[in-house]
C-alpha cells in the first residue's frame, strides 16, 4: 500500500485533507461537557401527605411505594425518605437504561398502588419525574437598593422566573429558595367561638364565594330566527384583594346582620411559606436551584438558563439584579480551555524534540503534518459515535499527541538512516524503508489498540469513563497508522533531501556523536546481559516485587477532588431549634465568608439543606475569586472555616466541596447508609451510626462525618379519644381536618394578584398555635350543631420522634456524609469506615451510593481490566509474529513500565483513581511498542540466518535511537499535563505523572531488559521444539 502512495502522492493528500476536513466540519456538531453522560439514570416519586408525622408518611406511604417497585430492569438501589408532610422515593438505574422507558414504568406501577394511598395523598398526587441530585446552578434575586423584602423578591422569582425557566430543555427540577405571596387567613379561636364558627366553616364559605363561574352566554345554540344577536354572560368571578376577603360572609344572623370573615380572622397578603428566608453578601434575597435532568447537557443547559435569564432581567423591577452565586458550569468551560492550552503545548513540545533527533527541518515538518490529521479524523470519529468533547476526550487526544506522531517518526527516521547509509535517493530510501518497518508499524497499532480495546466493555459508569479513553486513543492509533502508510511515505518521498545534500550545524554533530556514544555503551551492555542471565532474572524478579508491594500502598479514589472555584456549607442547629436560633449562626457564618479576600459572594438559604427542609436546617453557597493562582484553594479555605466553625457550640457547621462529577452526589467526600438489617430501631440504628462517626473521627482519615438523619426530638402528640369524640356525635374527620388547619394551615383555592393566581390558604394566627394548652381554646361543631371544645376529647403527651426517616433498598438505614481528611484519599477513608462497622455487633452494614458505590465498583474491575488488556496484546502478538514464544518478550518488558508509574505516583502521592488506571494502560502500551521496534528487527534478521544475539544486538543498535525519539517525544508531550494549573488540573497530574514515570523507566531501563528478553525466549523456544522432537 506505501509504495502505491509514494507513486501517487497527491492521491495521498487527498486522502488526508478529506479526513481533516471532515474533522473540522463535525467539530461545529460535538458538544461539550465535563465529563460525559457518566451518573446513572435517576428517577425521583414524590407524595405530599399535609399534617402527616415521618412516622406516619413511611408507613402510610413510603412503604407502599416500596413495595410495588419490584422487579424493575436494570435497577441499582433504592432510596426512600419520609419527613413531616413528604414522602420522597428514589431510583437509581444503571446507564444502559432508557430514562423515558424506566419513568413509564415507574409511573405505570404508582398507578397500581394509588388506591392504597391516603385520599389526601391522592388529592395532592404522587409525581414521577427524572433529576440529577446534583445542583447544576444557583441564582439568586437581590434588591440593589434594598427596597424589596424577601417575601417580595421571593414573589417575583416564583411569578416571573420559575416557569420560562422550568420549561427549558435539560432542566430537572427548579427548587425556590423563598415563596411567593398568597392571601393569609388568619384565625381567632375566640372570635370564632363567639360567632359559634369553625375554621371548616370558613373554608366553606371561601371555597363557595371565591370561585370563578361559568355560565353561559345569552342568545346561545340552539337559538330562535329572531334572535339577532349573542352575548357573553359574566357572572360571580374570583376575589382580589383583601377587602373583598374581608366581606366573605360567614353566617347570617336572625336579625338580618351578618358575619363576616373580618369578624373572626386577620387577613393579610403574606407569603405563601414561611420557611426559606434568603441572604446574598448579607442583604435579603430569594433565588433558586436548578437540578439537571438526567441525560441533559450541563454546559448546553447552563447557557440556556443564563440566556433566559438575561432576557427576564428586562422584566425585572428596577433595583433588582440576578447574581449566580453557584455555577458547575465555569470550571467545565475552564477545564476544556486549560486542557487545549495543553493539547498545543504539548505539539510545540513534541516538534522540538523531533527537530533536535531528526535535526532537519523538513524531516520535522513531516512528523508534525500528522498532528492536525490524526485529531481531525479522531473528532470525527467522536462525532460519528455520538461523543462530547469533555475533559476524558480532550486528555486521550494530548496523550495521543506523543503516540500519533511515534508512526511518522519510525518511517521519518527509517528512510533518513536508509539514505545516509546506502546513499539512495528519497524515492528510493522510503521504497526500501517501508519494506522494512510496515510490519512493525502494523505490529504498534494493532498492540495498542489492543490495549485499549478492553476499556470499551466494561459496564456502568467505569465503562463510559473508560471507553471516552478507548474510543479516541484507538481511533488516534489506527488513523496514525493509516497516515503512516499513506501520506507519510509519500511525503518523505517528495520533501525529504538527499543525505550529502543536509549539512550538519555544529550543535546537531555535537549530539550525534553524544548519543553515538551512548549507544555504543547501551550495546555493550545488552551485550554483557547474555553473560549473566541469572543477575538479570533476579533484578526482574525483584522489579514485579515492588510492583505488588507498591500496589497494595497507593491509596485508591474514583475521580481526584478538584478545585472548582466553590464551596458549600452546610449548617445543622439543635433539633427543634427555630429558626430564628437558626438564623443568628447563618449570620455568623456569612458574615465569616464575607471577610474573605479568596471569597467572591455569599448565599445563605435558611431552611434548606441536603439533610433536609426543616427551621434548624441552613446553607450556603459560596463563590470564589476565579483566579486559581492567586488564591488559597478550595480545600484549604474549608479547612480553615472548619477550625472556625469548632468555636461555634450552638451549631454543627460543615465547610464541603462541591461533587467531583455532577450527579453522583450533592458534594464532594463520600457517602454511604447504616444499614439495620436485624430491625433493631431506629433510636439504636442512630446510637450506632454516632459510635460509627466518633470511632472513625479519632483515627484521622475521616472529617466532617454527619448524618443527614436527625436524632429523635420532641414532638407533641395530640391524643384523642375516639370513645367521648363517639359520645359527643363529633365527626373525626372534622377533627382531624381542624388540626391540619390549625397548625399546618389549608390551602382552599387561589385568587388572583398582580395577573397571577396565588394561594388562599386559611391557618390559625401564630398567637393561638404557640403553646401546647391553646389546643384547648378552638372548638368543633357536633351533629347536633353544638359546640364542643377541644380539651373535652384530647390531651397532650410530650414524646421523642424522628423528623427524618431513611431507608435503603426497602430496609431502615440512615445516611451518612463525610470527607477524607487532608492527605488521605477517599478509598483509604472509606476502607476505614468498612473496618469499624464490621466490627459493630448488631447485624450493620454499610451500602455505598454515589459516586462511592461507583468508586468501589471501579476497583473490583481495575485487575480484570489490566489482565484483559494484556491477553489481547499477547493474542495480537502471537497472530503477528505467527509465534506463541516472541510474545512473551515483548510483554516482559510490560512490569519495569509499571514499575516506573507506580514508583512516580508512591513518590508524588498520587491515588490510584480513574485516570492513573488510564496512565497504566497507556504505559502498557508504550512498553510494548518499544519492545516491538527492536522484536520486530531481530526477528526479521534470525529469520534471516543470523545468529540471534547478533541480530538482537544489530537491531537495539538501529532501534535506539527512534526508541529514544519517540519515547522523549511523549514523555514532553505529556509534560504539559504534569505541569498544569488551574481548572482540571488535579486530574491531569493523576494522568501525566504515572505516564511519565512508566515511559521513562520503559525507555531507560527496560530497552535494557528486553533483547535480553528475546535471546532469552527465544533459547527457551528452541529447547521446547527439540524436546518435543525427541518425543
Amino acid at each position: 500500500m506505501a509504495h502505491f502512495f509514494i507513486n501517487r502522492p497527491v492521491f495521498a493528500w487527498v486522502i488526508a485533507i478529506i479526513i481533516t476536513l471532515s474533522g473540522v466540519y463535525l467539530t461545529f456538531y460535538v458538544p461539550v461537557s465535563e465529563y460525559p453522560d457518566i451518573a446513572p439514570i435517576k428517577i425521583m416519586i414524590s407524595a405530599q401527605y399535609n399534617g402527616a408525622s415521618a412516622e406516619t408518611v413511611e408507613k402510610s406511604v413510603t412503604k407502599i411505594i416500596e413495595d410495588s417497585l419490584d422487579n424493575l430492569e436494570h435497577l441499582i438501589y433504592m432510596e426512600s425518605s419520609s419527613t413531616a408532610n413528604k414522602a420522597t422515593v428514589t431510583l437509581t438505574f444503571d446507564n444502559s437504561t432508557n430514562p423515558n422507558t424506566a419513568q413509564v414504568e415507574v409511573q405505570n406501577k404508582i398507578q397500581l398502588i394509588e388506591s392504597k394511598l391516603p385520599e389526601t395523598v391522592r388529592t395532592e398526587g404522587v409525581t414521577v419525574t427524572r433529576s440529577s441530585s446534583s445542583i447544576l446552578l444557583v441564582a439568586a434575586l437581590v434588591s440593589t437598593n434594598n427596597k424589596y423584602s424577601t417575601a417580595e423578591l421571593g414573589n417575583i422569582v416564583k411569578t416571573t422566573i420559575k416557569d420560562p425557566i422550568k420549561r427549558l430543555s435539560g432542566i430537572g427540577d427548579v427548587s425556590i429558595f423563598g415563596s411567593g405571596y398568597a392571601m393569609r387567613i388568619w384565625l381567632d379561636p375566640f372570635k370564632l367561638k363567639k360567632y359559634n364558627l369553625t375554621p371548616l366553616d370558613v373554608i366553606t364559605a371561601i371555597k363557595n364565594q371565591n370561585t370563578q363561574v361559568s355560565v353561559g352566554s345569552l342568545g346561545g345554540q340552539p337559538t330562535t330566527k329572531e334572535q339577532q344577536i349573542t352575548v357573553t354572560i359574566v357572572a360571580q368571578s374570583q376575589l382580589t384583594q383583601i377587602s373583598d376577603f374581608e366581606s366573605i360572609i360567614l353566617k347570617t344572623n336572625t336579625d338580618g346582620s351578618f358575619v363576616k370573615l373580618a369578624n373572626v380572622a386577620r387577613i393579610e397578603i403574606g407569603q405563601e411559606t414561611y420557611g426559606n428566608n434568603s441572604f446574598y453578601n448579607g442583604r435579603p434575597a430569594s433565588g433558586f436551584a436548578v437540578n439537571l435532568a438526567s441525560g441533559a447537557n450541563a454546559v448546553s443547559t447552563a447557557n440556556n438558563v443564563l440566556s433566559t435569564l438575561s432576557s427576564l432581567a428586562k422584566s425585572l423591577p428596577e433595583g433588582t439584579k440576578v447574581e449566580i452565586p453557584y455555577d458547575t458550569t465555569p470550571f467545565i468551560r475552564s477545564s476544556i480551555k486549560n486542557t487545549l492550552e495543553t493539547l498545543i503545548e504539548a505539539i510545540v513540545l513534541v516538534f522540538v524534540i523531533m527537530l533536535i533527533f531528526l535535526q532537519n527541518i523538513r524531516a520535522t515538518i513531516i512528523p508534525t503534518i500528522t498532528i492536525p490529521v490524526v485529531l481531525m479524523g479522531t473528532l470525527a470519529t467522536l462525532s460519528i459515535a455520538g461523543y462530547s468533547i469533555n475533559l476524558l476526550t480532550m486528555f486521550a487526544m494530548v496523550l495521543a499527541i506523543g503516540l500519533l506522531v511515534d508512526d511518522a517518526i519510525v518511517v521519518v527516521e527509517n528512510v533518513e538512516r536508509v539514505m545516509r547509509e546506502e546513499n539512495l535517493s528519497p524515492k528510493e530510501a522510503t521504497k526500501k524503508s517501508m519494506s522494512e518497518i510496515t510490519n512493525a508499524i502494523i505490529g504498534i497499532a494493532l498492540v495498542l489498540s489492543a490495549v485499549f480495546l478492553p476499556m470499551g466493555f466494561l459496564s456502568g459508569s467505569i465503562g463510559i469513563i473508560y471507553r471516552q479513553f478507548s474510543i479516541t486513543l484507538i481511533s488516534s492509533m489506527l488513523l496514525s497508522a493509516i497516515v503512516a502508510l499513506v501520506l507519510t511515505p509519500a511525503l518523505c518521498a517528495s520533501i525529504l533531501k538527499p543525505a550529502n545534500e543536509v549539512s550538519e550545524n555544529k550543535f546537531f554533530h555535537l549530539f550525534n556523536k553524544i548519543f553515538e556514544k551512548i549507544n555504543l555503551k547501551y550495546i555493550s551492555f545488552v551485550s554483557n546481559t547474555f553473560k549473566h542471565p541469572l543477575k538479570m532474572i533476579v533484578v526482574f524478579m525483584i522489579i514485579c516485587v515492588m510492583c505488588l508491594w507498591i500496589f497494595k500502598r497507593i491509596p485508591s479514589s474514583f475521580i481526584p477532588q478538584e478545585d472548582k472555584g466553590s464551596l458549600m456549607t452546610i449548617i445543622q442547629t439543635p433539633e427543634n431549634a427555630t429558626a430564628y436560633r437558626t438564623e443568628n449562626i447563618l449570620k455568623k457564618v456569612q458574615e465569616y465568608y464575607i471577610n474573605l479576600p479568596d471569597v467572591n459572594s455569599v448565599f445563605g438559604v435558611l431552611g434548606f439543606s441536603f439533610a433536609g427542609s426543616k427551621q434548624n436546617h441552613a446553607m450556603l453557597f459560596n463563590k470564589l475569586k476565579d483566579c486559581f493562582t492567586c488564591r488559597l484553594t478550595a480545600q484549604l479555605i474549608a479547612q480553615h472555616a472548619m477550625q472556625y466553625f469548632s468555636s461555634i457550640r450552638d451549631a454543627k457547621i460543615f465547610a464541603v466541596l462541591p461533587p467531583e462529577i455532577n450527579g453522583l452526589g450533592n458534594s464532594g467526600g463520600f457517602s454511604m447508609y447504616l444499614v439495620d438489617n436485624k430491625n433493631q430501631g431506629q433510636e439504636a440504628l442512630i446510637q450506632t451510626a454516632k459510635t460509627l462517626i466518633q470511632t472513625a473521627s479519632k483515627t484521622g482519615k475521616v472529617m466532617s462525618l454527619r448524618l443527614q438523619n436527625g436524632e429523635a426530638e420532641s414532638q407533641m402528640k395530640i391524643i384523642l379519644d375516639q370513645e367521648k369524640i363517639g359520645a359527643m356525635n363529633v365527626n373525626i374527620a372534622d377533627v382531624n381536618s381542624m388540626l391540619t388547619t390549625i397548625f399546618s394551615g389549608t390551602y382552599v383555592n387561589d385568587f388572583t394578584y398582580n395577573n397571577n393566581r396565588q394561594p388562599v390558604i386559611v391557618q390559625a394566627d401564630s398567637s393561638w398555635r404557640m403553646q401546647p394548652n391553646q389546643l384547648g381554646f378552638w372548638w368543633v361543631r357536633n351533629t347536633n350543631k353544638e359546640m364542643v371544645p377541644f380539651s373535652s376529647f384530647s390531651k397532650i403527651k410530650w414524646i421523642k420522634g424522628f423528623a427524618k426517616l431513611s431507608r435503603f433498598n426497602g430496609t431502615t438505614a440512615i445516611k451518612i456524609d463525610g470527607s477524607a481528611a487532608n492527605g488521605v484519599s477517599n478509598g483509604t477513608a472509606m476502607n476505614e469506615i468498612e473496618n469499624i462497622v464490621s466490627s459493630i455487633p448488631g447485624g450493620y452494614s454499610i451500602e455505598w451510593e454515589g459516586i462511592s458505590y461507583q468508586e468501589k465498583l471501579s476497583g473490583s474491575q481495575s485487575l480484570f481490566l489490566y489482565m484483559l488488556s494484556i491477553l489481547v496484546v499477547f493474542l495480537c502478538l502471537a497472530a503477528l509474529y505467527e509465534s506463541w514464544s516472541i510474545p512473551f518478550s515483548v510483554l516482559l518488558a510490560i512490569p519495569i513500565s509499571i514499575f516506573g508509574a507506580l514508583g512516580a505516583a508512591m513518590i508524588t502521592n498520587q491515588s490510584n483513581d480513574i485516570y492513573f488506571k488510564v496512565s497504566l494502560l497507556i504505559t502498557i502500551g508504550l512498553a510494548a511498542k518499544n519492545a516491538i521496534l527492536i522484536v520486530e528487527f531481530a526477528k526479521e534478521r534470525t529469520n534471516k540466518g543470523m545468529n540471534v544475539i547478533a541480530a538482537t544486538l544489530e537491531a537495539s543498535k538501529l532501534r535506539l535511537r527512534p526508541i529514544i525519539m519517540t519515547s522523549m517525544a511523549f514523555i514532553f508531550g505529556t509534560l504539559p499535563l504534569t505541569l498544569a494549573t488551574g481548572a482540571s488540573s488535579a486530574a491531569q497530574h493523576s494522568v501525566g505523572i504515572g505516564v511519565i514515570g512508566g515511559i521513562i523507566l520503559s525507555t531507560f531501563v527496560g530497552i535494557l531488559f528486553v533483547p535480553y528478553f528475546f535471546v532469552f525466549i527465544n533459547q527457551i523456544s528452541n529447547l521446547i521444539k527439540s524436546l518435543i522432537k525427541r518425543i
